[in-house]
C-alpha cells in the first residue's frame, strides 16, 4: 500500500483531514525529531524546541531527548566533568547549552563533538582552574561563551583554537593574573572578537605597548575594571585615551577602576584611576602614549606620510571622510593638494609640509546601522634640517665646553707635578748663605772650630747662625770675661741675627769686616 504524500502541503486548506495527509505528516514528524516516545524527560520540562532540566542532581545529560531541541539548561546540577561522551547522542540543531552552577573542574578535547553548532555555551560559576589547548575546537560556531566566576589561573595560548566566530568571552571572576594578549595576536587570535570581559581578575600590570597595535574595534570592547592595578601613569595615559574614545568599558565603569601604590601590594590604600590626576602624571607621558596608540603622529619636511582611521565602526558600508586644521573636506576619490583619501578610511600626506600640521578628524559613516564616529589625530610636522642645525650647534658647544675642561686639568697636574716645590729652593738658598757666614766666621775666629755634633744636634741647629766675635782689647776688670760690646751691640747682634738688615747693620758690618783696627769710644 502506497501514501501519497502530495496532500501534505495543502493539509492547511484542507477543512476535513483524510487518512493518507494524517499518515504522511506522521512520517515526516518522525523523521526529523525522532521517535514520539521519549521526547521529554521525567526530569526535565519542555517547551517546544526548548528543554530545561535544572536543579535536578544530573551528573549527565539525558539520553532519550529529542533531536530538535535547540535550546538545552543543565544549570544546578552535580556534572563534574566533560568528557567526549557526556552528550550520548549527536544533537545538530542545538544552538545554546547552559551548564552553569554545577561541579566542572576539567574539560576533555572532544566533549563538543555531539555539538557541533553551538552559538551560545555557558560554562559559568563552576570550578575550572585551567584552559588547555584546544578544547573547544569543535565549536566553530561558537558566538558567546561564558567563563566568568571559575577559579581559572591559566589560559593556553591555544585554548580558543578553532573559535573563529567567537564575538564575546565572558572571564570576569577568575584569578587571572596576566592579560591574555593571545587573543588578539599571535596565531590563535579571535578576528571576530568583540566584546571581552576581564574585569575582577588578579592584573596588575597590563601589555601597554603591545596592545598599542590591537585595532580600536578590539580596544573599545575590553572590560577591565575591578582589577587590583598598580599606579602607573602609562596605564593612566591608555585609560584617559580610551575615556575620550568613549569607549563604553571606560565610560560606563569609569568608578571602578582603582590602583595601588607599590609600596603596598596588598592594596590597603586604593586610589582612583580615573579621577583628577591624582598620579600626577606629566603631559609628555601621556603624549607618549598617545603618540603610541596613533592619536599623536610626527613627520618631517617631505615625508609621505599615511595615517589610519581607526575606527569601532567597520563594516563593508562605512564611509570616511577627514575633516584638516583649516575645515577643508577631504573626501575618497577627490584629491586635494598633497591629501588623498581611500575607501578603507586612511589618509594620505604625499608631501609634508609645516603648514599641515595640526589637528584632524575622521568621520565614520554607517548608514545601514545608522552609527557615526569621530577620531581626532594630530599631526606635528617638523623641519628636520633646522632640528639638525640645532643639534650640531649643541653638539658644538658641548664639545667645546669638555676640552676646555679636559685642558684645565691638564694644566692643574702640570703645575703641581712638574713645578720645582719653593720650599726646597729656599732650603738650597739657606744652606748657601750658612756655607759663606761659615767661610767669613772662620776667618776671623783664630781658635779651632768646636767638635762637629752628633746627627741629633745638627738636626736640632738647622736653620739658626752662629756669630763669632774676637775681643779687641783684654777685658777689662769687672767685665768677667765678656767682651763688651759698644753701645748699640743689640742692635748689631740682632742685625746679623736677622736676614733684613737696617742701616746701622751695614755699619756694623763693615766694621766688623773692615781691615783697620776697631777702636772704641771713650
Amino acid at each position: 500500500m502506497s501514501l501519497n504524500c502530495w496532500t501534505v502541503p495543502t493539509l492547511l486548506g484542507i477543512s476535513k483531514l483524510n487518512c493518507k495527509g494524517l499518515a504522511c505528516l506522521l512520517v515526516l514528524t518522525v523523521s526529523v525529531c525522532g521517535s514520539a516516545s521519549g521526547m521529554c524527560p521525567t526530569a526535565c520540562v519542555c517547551a517546544s524546541d526548548i528543554v530545561s532540566c535544572t536543579n535536578r542532581n544530573l551528573s549527565r545529560v539525558p539520553a532519550n531527548l529529542y533531536k530538535c531541541m535547540k535550546r538545552l539548561d543543565l544549570s544546578y546540577n552535580r556534572i563534574g566533568f566533560l568528557e567526549p561522551e557526556w552528550v550520548p547522542v549527536l544533537f545538530e540543531k542545538l544552538n545554546t547549552l547552559i551548564v552553569s552552577h554545577n561541579s566542572i573542574s576539567s574539560i576533555i578535547t572532544g566533549s563538543f563533538a555531539t555539538t557541533p553548532n553551538l552559538k551560545f555555551l555557558d560554562l559559568s560559576s563552576n570550578s575550572l582552574k585551567s584552559l588547555g589547548s584546544p578544547v573547544f575546537q569543535e565549536l566553530r560556531a561558537l558566538e558567546v561563551l561564558l567563563l566568568y566566576n571559575n577559579h581559572i589561573t591559566q589560559i593556553e595560548s591555544s585554548a580558543f583554537g578553532g573559535l573563529y566566530k567567537l564575538q564575546k568571552l565572558y572571564l570576569s571572576y577568575n584569578l587571572l593574573s596576566h592579560f591574555p594578549l593571545d587573543l588578539y595576536i599571535g596565531k590563535h587570535k579571535l578576528t571576530e572578537l568583540a566584546l571581552l570581559d576581564i574585569s575582577f581578575n588578579h592584573i596588575q600590570t597590563m601589555p601597554i605597548q603591545r596592545l598599542s597595535s590591537v585595532p580600536a574595534r578590539y580596544l573599545s570592547g575590553i572590560y577591565l575594571h575591578g582589577n587590583p592595578f598598580y599606579c602607573d601613569c602609562t596605564l593612566y595615559s591608555m585609560l584617559i585615551f580610551w575615556y575620550q574614545r568613549h569607549f563604553s568599558p571606560v565610560v560606563d565603569f569609569r568608578n571602578e577602576y582603582a590602583c595601588s601604590l607599590r609600596s603596598d601590594p596588598r592594596g590597603y590604600n586604593k586610589l582612583p584611576l580615573l579621577h583628577d590626576n591624582f598620579l600626577n602624571c606629566s603631559e609628555s607621558t601621556i603624549n607618549s602614549s598617545f603618540q603610541a596608540f596613533g592619536f599623536i603622529r610626527d613627520a618631517q619636511v617631505g615625508d609621505r606620510l599615511v595615517v589610519h582611521c581607526d575606527s569601532r565602526i567597520s563594516d563593508a558600508g562605512t564611509y570616511f571622510v577627514w575633516l584638516s586644521p583649516d575645515n577643508r573636506l577631504l573626501e575618497p576619490d577627490r584629491e586635494t593638494d598633497n591629501f588623498r583619501v581611500f575607501h578603507n578610511g586612511s589618509l594620505e600626506i604625499t608631501d609634508a609640509q609645516l603648514e599641515d600640521s595640526g589637528l584632524y578628524s575622521c568621520i565614520a559613516i554607517n548608514k545601514k546601522r545608522l552609527l557615526n564616529e569621530t577620531i581626532e589625530v594630530r599631526i606635528n610636522v617638523s623641519n628636520f634640517t633646522v632640528n639638525r642645525s640645532h643639534a650640531h650647534e649643541a653638539f658644538n658647544t658641548a664639545f667645546t665646553t669638555l676640552a676646555a675642561c679636559v685642558a684645565s686639568i691638564i694644566l692643574v697636574l702640570l703645575y703641581l707635578y712638574l713645578t720645582p716645590c719653593p720650599c726646597q729652593c729656599k732650603t738650597k738658598k739657606r744652606k748657601r748663605k750658612l756655607n759663606q757666614s761659615g767661610a767669613h766666621s772662620s776667618i776671623l775666629n783664630s781658635t779651632p772650630p768646636p767638635p762637629e755634633l752628633p746627627a741629633d744636634e745638627k738636626k736640632a741647629s738647622t736653620g739658626k747662625r752662629v756669630v763669632f766675635l774676637e775681643p779687641v782689647n783684654e777685658p777689662k776688670h769687672g767685665q768677667n770675661g765678656k767682651v763688651k760690646l759698644f753701645p748699640n751691640d743689640n742692635v748689631i747682634a740682632e742685625s746679623i741675627l736677622k736676614t733684613t738688615r737696617t742701616k746701622s747693620d751695614s755699619d756694623s758690618v763693615n766694621s766688623v769686616f773692615s781691615d783697620t783696627p776697631f777702636m772704641p769710644s771713650t
